[in-house]
Parts: C-alpha cells; structure tokens; sequence
C-alpha cells in the first residue's frame, strides 16, 4: 500500500476517490474503504485527504463514490483544500430518479441536477440554489444527464441514449427534464465537472 509520506508531488497528483475494484485513470492514486486489488491507499476518504498538503493535487474523479456518503460538505471543504488553483475535478453518480440508486442499501445520499450549486459557483442554470454561507472556491463547469441501460438491455439503452441527446442539448432542457419529465423517464448518471478557482 502506497504511504502518503513517500508520494513524490513535483509530479502531477491524480486522486479517484472510492475507486473500488478498478480505476478508470492511469497513473491515478485509488483511495477507496475497502483493501481491493489496486486500491492504493485504504482508509476513510476524508482521513485520507485531510493527511495530503494544502494545493498538492491537481486532478479529482470519482465514479458511484459520492452517494456512499453521508455528508457531501466534509468532502467538498478537504477537497477546496487539497486542489490547486487551476485544478479540476470530474464526478460522477447515480441520478436520483435511476431504481439502480435504490437497490444499494449503501447509498445514502442523493445527487441530482443542482446538488452541487449548493457547493461552488455556479451560472450553468436559471434556478439558484443558496450556498449557506459556504465560501465556494469551486466553479461548477458543466453538468450532463447521463441516460443509459445496463447490460443485457441493450434495446433499452439505445432509446435512453437518444433521451440523452435531447435533454443536454441545454440547460433550459436539462432543468425542463428534471423539474418535468424525472419521474416518467430515469435518468442513471449525473456528471459534474469543476475547476478550483481560488
């Protein structure tokens, strides 16, 4: 297992936080709960990020983590303080509206179109959401609706792609879809991408 003492951070700091079983970036650093295979730092995500120097990580991503948690705030408040300014930052999560959500007796938060408004700067949509008197060192860049099947239902999958297509073509639509049409067709996934600004 990787110590966070012997990481050399003249280089470029890639971190996928809850990697689980595989990671989806070469060259990353993987933290994830849990010892699996390739998991090179085992612990609790905000323990771990909170032992990493102030500005020493230049890139974030995390794929299914973030609904494990119970709290995003601690996680959002380490994340502000390990990233470089200039740094960014791609999350992706199960929608709320996707029944994969439920099925994971795990998944305790749930994230949708403006979850992360309420976390960093964000001009992407016509509803405002408050921060609460969080400082937001984050500028939230793009958010997608990622509509897709599992496999076998490929049939399925090909008919919510064309949703996806639609509902991204912009933010009226994508805001049109989840204040109007979330419960008629699901949605799976809820991409965001960030860039620390200050």
């Amino acid at each position: 297992m990787m110590i966070i003492d012997n990481i050399d951070f003249s280089k470029k700091i890639i971190l996928e936080l809850g990697c689980g079983t595989r990671k989806r970036i070469q060259g990353s650093i993987g933290i994830d709960a849990i010892a699996y295979e390739g998991v090179d730092i085992v612990g609790d995500v905000i323990e771990v990020l909170s032992r990493f120097p102030e500005k020493s990580v230049d890139m974030v991503h995390s794929h299914h983590f973030l609904p494990h948690l119970p709290d995003l705030k601690p996680l959002m408040i380490e994340l502000e303080r390990v990233l470089k300014v200039g740094g960014e930052m791609e999350m992706i999560a199960p929608h709320f509206s996707s029944p994969y959500f439920y099925s994971d007796p795990t998944h305790k938060t749930f994230l949708g179109l403006y979850t992360f408004c309420y976390f960093a700067e964000c001009s992407l949509f016509s509803k405002k959401v408050p921060t609460y008197g969080h400082d937001c060192k984050f500028q939230l860049t793009q958010v997608d609706l990622i509509f897709k099947s599992p496999r076998p239902f490929y049939f399925r999958y090909a008919i919510r792609r064309f949703f996806g297509f639609i509902f991204n073509l912009n933010s009226y639509l994508k805001e049109f879809y989840e204040e109007n049409l979330v419960y008629l067709i699901s949605c799976y996934e809820v991409k965001y991408y960030f860039v620390r600004r200050k």
